[in-house]
């Protein structure tokens, strides 16, 4: 565990009006997940949903630019997206502050970690060339304040073409002796697609400009009493006009400490949203610390002042209301979309309205050369859209005029090997239950059929017979994961699997998958699986098995790209920067999102299908804030636990027996209370 425990202080909750945690003492640690390859995720400070997340990049670095372990920095960037893997995206507008006449005589810069402080909306650490480093940011601006040591001469070294990713082109001019701007076409995740991003710095005191051989500029400033120097960097959505709007009054209506105090109490009202009591202080540290991580994204792009936004077919487009961007679907579909819907439902509607307006400006499964901010795929967007509808947070004629795109997009499916196959079975089958949804019934009924002619011709050749070939990563072109794993992986047609097994083979053969150790917490392809107990006669084995893969040390074998050439035997969440199991990516909230429906005894197992599956919950008790501004109550609570592994007897819903241990999402959102006895 790390030698230190930042909490989101009580007293923000209390000034600000707004008290949610049943115990007292929210705890959220910013920095579990960002060391090494144990989490990839990043301390920045940010707002929810907001485009910005600044932050210092370590050299060498991790995914998201920031790595615990690694105290040397490069500067401090603005943007990133926490927890995806791969090589990262964002990492620009890097700012090193140095107190010598070069970077070169200023020697590697390096984080004192005893010093560095994150709590949500704030960052601060002191370097080793002594300057005091305090970060914070609204929506779209990154706010830095550096205090240089005395009688120092101030200089920030400013990078127009950092990156995390490859850079195709940047610019970075003076406009006066307080003002600066920029723009950065820069690679997505995995080198796929292209985000445009332009930039304004505006400081609060005069600097001189020197350019550097290398591109980069040194802003130096006059020495002063106090040494402080401020920049507010403004990002713009793939469009530089829109930065001509911004005026100086804006930029600086609000001092340091009330941006920060802002961004506090934006997290204080997401974070309420949702409070447990029981478990241990580690267990509800990392309670909270995952719901932070689930409202990062997507972002908010528009605003009162910026209204427009460069869409995927490389236009401006105006947003008739709040405009996101930023998306990681592959994963981010199955646990953090229905949580936002649960938990944001205000947000979730411009969210979903955001993600339907991609099939009319189009949209591709990866980013596409015309990204606004860093962003990743959109694959299963049918199936959120389905899930959106059928909750209420996205209207029919909403979707009516993004229909022929997903159309279009269910018929270019990829059917290479089993694994894709089976997901376009589950595409096919969301497309037709939405297609009904919509009132074409033809279509939902030939995409019905077309999913189902899929599934047949793939499950029953690949995954019904079990062989030693099954705990092998990757055989036969799977993806990310063994026949084991992917076998379970179109739950929306279980009962077709027990039609072909017999059910009570198949549970006896779920009971195997996670006896044998061959479920992988390390990776997305199976993590529904442990809820698939419920629909299969044996609903107590859920809980007992989720409490085991969220709070216990467990034996995994494999990691997120391979079988561990020796089992990982650890927490697959822990309270601590090494917070995951090796190589797990955190996936922009998707494990997060996966941890929070644990505790809460609910889980959303068919996107698609407006219910959650029930479960023994891993706290004594919690408390949701459903409904549009979270104006409605809704308890959850154990009744007769006198012992962790003790059999779930029956779940009452306003003391109402639910017999088939599933609740639907609009008796949830009403409010009242769910009781789990024992």
């Amino acid at each position: 565990m790390m030698n230190r425990r930042f909490l989101f202080p009580v007293l923000c909750a209390l000034c600000f009006g707004v008290s949610a945690w049943a115990d007292g003492e929210p705890q959220v640690n910013l920095f579990v997940g960002t060391a090494n390859d144990y989490g990839q995720m990043s301390p920045g400070a940010t707002v929810p949903f907001g485009m910005v997340q600044v932050c210092p990049d370590s050299k060498p670095r991790q995914h998201p630019g920031y790595d615990f372990e690694v105290p040397t920095i490069s500067g401090i960037s603005v943007n990133r997206l926490s927890g995806v893997g791969g090589s990262g995206c964002g990492g620009n507008v890097s700012v090193l502050p140095l107190v010598s006449a070069t970077a070169a005589a200023e020697g590697e810069v390096q984080i004192d970690k005893a010093s560095e402080q994150a709590v949500p909306g704030y960052y601060a650490a002191r370097l080793s060339n002594g300057v005091q480093v305090g970060l914070s940011a609204t929506s779209r601006m990154a706010v830095e304040r550096y205090v240089f040591p005395a009688g120092s001469r101030p200089t920030l070294l400013v990078n127009p073409r950092s990156s995390f990713e490859r850079v195709h082109a940047s610019d970075f001019r003076v406009l006066d002796e307080r003002t600066a701007a920029g723009y950065v076409e820069s690679r997505n995740t995995c080198g796929r697609g292209r985000y445009h991003l332009y930039y304004r710095i505006f400081s609060n005191r005069p600097f001189a400009t020197e350019m550097q051989e290398d591109g980069k500029a040194a802003l130096r400033f006059a020495s002063s009493a106090d040494n402080t120097v401020e920049l507010r960097i403004v990002l713009s959505t793939g469009l530089e006009e829109q930065l001509t709007r911004v005026s100086e009054k804006m930029v600086w209506s609000q001092s340091f400490e009330q941006v920060r105090a802002d961004a506090a109490r934006q997290w204080t009202d997401v974070l309420s949203r949702a409070s447990v009591t029981g478990g241990t202080a580690d267990e509800r540290t990392m309670f909270y610390t995952s719901l932070y991580r689930v409202m990062h994204s997507p972002f908010l792009v528009t605003d009162e002042v910026l209204t427009e936004y460069m869409g995927t077919d490389g236009k401006a487009h105006t947003a008739l209301r709040p405009y996101y961007s930023s998306w990681s679907l592959w994963d981010t579909y199955r646990t953090k979309f229905p949580l936002i819907a649960l938990l944001q439902p205000e947000r979730s509607r411009d969210i979903m309205w955001s993600l339907a307006q991609l099939y009319i400006t189009g949209k591709q499964d990866w980013s596409t050369p015309f990204e606004c901010v860093p962003t990743v795929r959109t694959e299963h967007a049918i199936a959120t859209l389905l899930d959106a509808l059928r909750k209420g947070l996205i209207s029919a004629s909403d979707l009516r005029p993004s229909y022929a795109g997903m159309v279009a997009e269910a018929l270019r499916l990829p059917l290479r090997s089993p694994d894709q196959c089976l997901e376009a079975a589950s595409d096919f089958w969301a497309l037709g239950q939405l297609a009904h949804e919509l009132g074409h019934t033809a279509d939902g009924q030939r995409f019905a059929a077309r999913g189902e002619q899929l599934f047949d011709s793939i499950w029953p050749r690949e995954f019904m017979r079990i062989d030693d070939s099954y705990t092998k990563m990757k055989g036969n072109g799977l993806y990310q994961g063994t026949r084991w794993q992917y076998r379970w992986g179109a739950p929306m047609y279980l009962d077709r699997m027990a039609r072909l097994c017999g059910r009570s083979r198949l549970a006896s053969q779920l009971e195997t998958f996670f006896r044998e150790q061959l479920y992988n917490q390390g990776n997305e392809p199976d993590i529904h699986v442990p809820f698939l107990f419920g629909r299969l006669g044996k609903p107590a084995r859920t809980g007992i098995i989720v409490r085991e893969l969220a709070l216990d040390s467990t034996t995994h074998r494999y990691g997120g790209n391979d079988a561990y050439p020796t089992p990982f035997v650890g927490h697959a969440f822990r309270n601590a920067s090494r917070g995951y199991c090796p190589e797990m990516d955190e996936d922009d909230g998707t494990m997060s999102a996966w941890f929070v429906f644990a505790s809460l005894g609910l889980y959303p197992l068919v996107v698609g299908e407006p219910q959650y599956e029930l479960f023994s919950p891993l706290f004594d008790s919690a408390e949701l804030r459903l409904g549009d501004g979270g104006m409605t109550k809704t308890v959850i609570r154990t009744s007769g636990r006198r012992d962790a592994k003790q059999p779930l007897r029956r779940v009452t819903w306003n003391g109402r027996r639910l017999r088939d241990f599933r609740i639907q999402h609009s008796e949830l959102v009403k409010g009242g209370e769910l009781v789990f006895w024992y």
